[in-house]
């Protein structure tokens, strides 16, 4: 039997249960579904090593073999870690995947990593069942009752059975399979912006050594850190979840994000530090100013994307520092500008072990203040790497010359200091000015009838080549009693005119992927369907 190696998620929590097996390690909170009406649900790890085992047995039951690969679709609940452990104690290979993905769309997902079954919850079933029937490879369903309203019981039928069957069932440790570190253990799928979503392959050593990057954070002893993020995205994994596991932090987890209920949660479980990305914090920012926004026990905010518009009002507001950081999740290289330390609106500077350079079409570095692509490689300029799953061309396409070119727009400044600009791609440009959305999303958040808002870019109506007329996508807080004249006027006297919208729409919630990113393309189609929602600024 091979030594237990702590970069191997099984291994860890095993040999933290055998030394500290009543730590409540993890808690999923129940207060922002019911008011805490339902008790919250808690992992010591001694139960996560147990429900692991337990379900790696009947996984193994079903036929899952080493080196396969299953689906993981569902929110944050505690059976997604514990099939993560059953994953690593099999040497299978765990597909995490967002449970709003549409049929269609997991189809390919289930058919390119060619799964042999889905773990999933009653809500995500009738999408499962749809793409099943388009995925050969997929022989069975594992679900959990999720408890949420309007869901029937999850029925032993149709090749799905209940999750908690097999997590009753007692028995011995499931025998570990021989797992290697650079053996794979996941497959995180991009967001197809670009083409059919791409599977980056995460072996035993990238997870495991993840949950280092807290000690970047200055996570303390006592860190409770918190997420509403999804697991099937790597920023929950990266600033929750692993280091709880790793370091024992006793992360509290929401199943999805919610706003209104964000500091609420913080004050009532003592949370220390959460992650917000891109439009996260325009919509946290938005809700209405209360007199015990600073009364909150979160010393530290890790933003990916915070507008330098909001920067300091956000951490003036909330009392918290600002730790903003850049990274992707194929391996592209991480850089971070730590509180106090670099200019407002800078993700900052690689971290040890990475290049990271602003490289022209042509592979040139930019000169300061100058717009190129955001590239990166090992710090010891060797070639960069990334392995898509069934995928080698778009794997060999990624790196240019060694770089990972990242496909993201940006600049340094003369210190060396670097900002994101745009999505190469998806700049906009409006009568030759080039707008920065986040500027325009504050202005229209601050209004008191706005919950939240993306602004982004349709081809202008004058037809001008690369032009682009705004629009902003919101969600009103009262649609009865929304006054579009009002907003215009509002962005009128706030904005420059050419930052000005020229169409709102009108929302009941905003499209968004696992990490809160609004969903452009989405937000596109409803566009070009025209409809009432839609109204001109010429109308009001």
């Amino acid at each position: 039997m091979r030594e237990r190696n702590e970069l191997i998620l099984s291994d860890l929590i095993a040999l933290e249960a055998a030394q500290q097996p009543g730590f409540d390690v993890l808690t999923f909170e129940h207060f922002s579904l019911d008011g805490g009406a339902t008790p919250d649900e808690v992992r010591t790890y001694a139960d996560l090593w147990r429900n692991g085992n337990r379900l790696a047995t009947r996984l193994a039951a079903l036929g899952l073999r080493k080196g396969e690969r299953f689906a993981l679709m569902m929110r944050n609940h505690p059976e997604f870690v514990e099939a993560m452990i059953a994953a690593s104690l099999m040497g299978a290979v765990f597909v995490p995947i967002d449970p709003r993905t549409p049929a269609p769309r997991l189809a390919f997902m289930l058919r390119d990593a060619a799964c042999r079954g889905v773990v999933t919850a009653d809500y995500a079933l009738p999408e499962v069942l749809a793409a099943r029937a388009e995925a050969p490879s997929v022989q069975w369903l594992l679900a959990i009752d999720s408890g949420e309203p309007g869901l029937a019981a999850v029925p032993n039928a149709n090749g799905v059975e209940n999750i908690a069957d097999g997590l009753a069932q007692d028995g011995p440790d499931f025998p570990a399979a021989d797992v290697q570190v650079g053996d794979p253990i996941q497959i995180l799928y991009t967001s197809g912006t670009t083409g059919d979503p791409k599977g980056i392959v995460g072996d035993h050593r990238r997870l495991g050594s993840t949950p280092y990057v807290a000690q970047l954070f200055g996570y303390q002893a006592d860190e409770r850190p918190y997420t509403g993020l999804s697991f099937t995205h790597n920023n929950a994994q990266t600033t929750a979840l692993l280091p709880a596991l790793r370091f024992g932090y006793r992360a509290v987890i929401s199943r999805r994000f919610t706003k209104s209920k964000l500091w609420d949660i913080a004050r009532r479980y003592g949370c220390t530090s959460f992650a917000v990305l891109g439009g996260m914090a325009t919509a946290i920012y938005s809700e209405p100013a209360r007199a015990d926004d600073a009364d909150n026990p979160v010393r530290l905010i890790i933003s990916s994307g915070m507008p330098a518009v909001l920067w300091r009002a956000f951490e003036q507001r909330y009392k918290v520092e600002l730790f903003e950081i850049y990274g992707a999740s194929d391996g592209g290289g991480m850089a971070c500008n730590p509180p106090g330390q670099g200019p407002v609106g800078s993700f900052g500077k690689p971290v040890f072990g990475v290049q990271m350079k602003i490289l022209d079409d042509d592979g040139n570095e930019c000169a300061p203040g100058t717009v190129g692509e955001i590239c990166c490689r090992p710090g010891d300029g060797s070639a960069a790497s990334v392995q898509y799953h069934n995928n080698p061309d778009a794997s060999r396409k990624k790196i240019v010359a060694g770089w990972n070119r990242s496909g993201d727009m940006g600049h340094r400044d003369a210190e060396g200091w670097l900002f994101y600009d745009y999505r190469k791609g998806g700049g906009i440009r409006r009568n030759g000015d080039f707008i920065d959305p986040s500027a325009v999303e504050r202005m229209i958040a601050e209004h008191p009838m706005v919950d939240d808002v993306y602004v982004y870019g349709v081809p202008a109506a004058s037809g001008a080549a690369g032009e682009r007329d705004l629009v902003a996508a919101l969600v009103p807080v009262d649609a009865e009693r929304f006054d579009a004249a009002s907003v215009f006027a509002h962005c009128r006297a706030a904005l420059e005119a050419n930052a000005v919208p020229s169409w709102l729409q009108v929302l009941a919630e905003i499209p968004k992927t696992a990490s809160e990113k609004p969903q452009e393309r989405f937000l596109l189609q409803d566009f070009s369907s025209g409809g009432a929602h839609l109204i001109a600024a010429a109308r009001v």
